[in-house]
């Protein structure tokens, strides 16, 4: 686990795994102080060494939870990403931020904001969040509607933010292919998050994104391989986008989840291991709300998965010919 690749070529690092912290701050229910930091142990435990985090998950409280965890371990043992795009505002209405997600009060509101100013404010107020001096990577967060001031205005305040030595490298998280493949062949980004939309169930991001990203050189970091919980465990329950996951998807998942078994292989280890197969994903990252969940996570990523598993997938109809595989029989370290 504690292989090493450089975004973009460039000097920070990520491992295989990270641990993204959406979930450490109540994603749809709600997280103890304590679990959240046993969550965080237990991921450097098992040799992650990446951790993102974001303003939005929990109204700064991923941020502040996984700070303080991060605060006893070497600050140049692990690589620390962020992002920008909306600041937080002291709310008084009370009531909690289920609305947008998170299983907390709401003491601030979130403000859209991809100004240059905005941009370097968040980034302040996020290092104050975390307790740190400075983050790895910065990156600007779901500009889905404001596409243009992304381009005009974040973007060249990260450059230069980084020109400067504030952060290490920057880049742009979203659940979109489309944009990123422009940030990527548009900008000096040194690596992209994609979330939802290079799955074994999906694979958007390989028509223009994932190309784009190694004919530059660029890093691409890939959340959501679980599409929000349908490749996890596909029953009729199951959420695909952070809804009801749609019949189609879910027989579609349900008959993945046969072929990876008939295999001797657990759906999930499938769902995370395929990602490693394209040379541009640097890194997957894990929405672990507890160390039970790290723990299960990190011992699916070193199951190996047979080359016949693929093969079969393929011979369904359920994964383009074309889609880059995990070697035969890889375990990544």
């Amino acid at each position: 686990m504690n292989t090493l690749t450089p975004l973009g070529g460039g000097k920070v690092t990520v491992t295989p795994l990270g641990l993204g912290g959406a979930a450490l701050a109540g994603l749809y229910t709600p997280v103890s102080p304590a679990q959240a930091a046993a969550t965080v142990e237990a991921a450097w435990d098992a040799g992650l060494r990446y951790f993102d985090t974001a303003p939005h998950y929990g109204l700064g409280l991923s941020e502040r939870r996984l700070g303080e965890v991060l605060r006893t371990k070497p600050r140049a043992a692990y690589t620390l990403s962020t992002k920008v795009g909306r600041l937080l505002e002291p709310h008084a209405g009370g009531g909690d931020d289920l609305a947008h997600g998170f299983a907390v009060p709401a003491t601030h509101r979130r403000v859209w904001d991809f100004s240059a100013s905005g941009v370097r404010r968040s980034l302040e107020e996020s290092l104050t969040r975390l307790g740190t001096d400075r983050v790895d990577l910065a990156l600007i967060h779901d500009p889905d509607g404001h596409e243009e001031q992304a381009f005009r205005e974040a973007y060249p305040e990260l450059e230069r933010l980084r020109a400067e030595g504030v952060v290490g490298a920057i880049g742009v998280g979203m659940n979109q292919a489309g944009m990123l493949a422009r940030f990527l062949t548009d900008t000096d980004v040194d690596a992209v998050l994609c979330a939802g939309r290079y799955t074994l169930l999906e694979q958007p991001a390989l028509d223009r994104l994932l190309p784009a990203a190694q004919a530059r050189g660029k890093s691409v970091v890939v959340g959501g391989v679980f599409n929000s919980g349908l490749l996890a465990d596909p029953r009729p329950d199951a959420t695909y986008d952070y809804a009801s996951a749609p019949a189609g998807l879910l027989h579609r998942a349900r008959r993945l989840r046969e072929i990876t078994e008939s295999h001797g292989t657990p759906l999930r280890a499938a769902a995370l291991a395929f990602p490693f197969g394209h040379p541009a994903v640097a890194s997957v990252l894990l929405g672990a709300r507890s160390a039970a969940e790290v723990r299960d996570a990190a011992a699916l990523h070193a199951h190996p998965v047979p080359a016949a598993l693929w093969n079969d997938l393929r011979s369904e109809g359920l994964l383009p010919t074309e889609t880059p595989v995990p070697g035969p029989g890889q375990a990544l370290a």
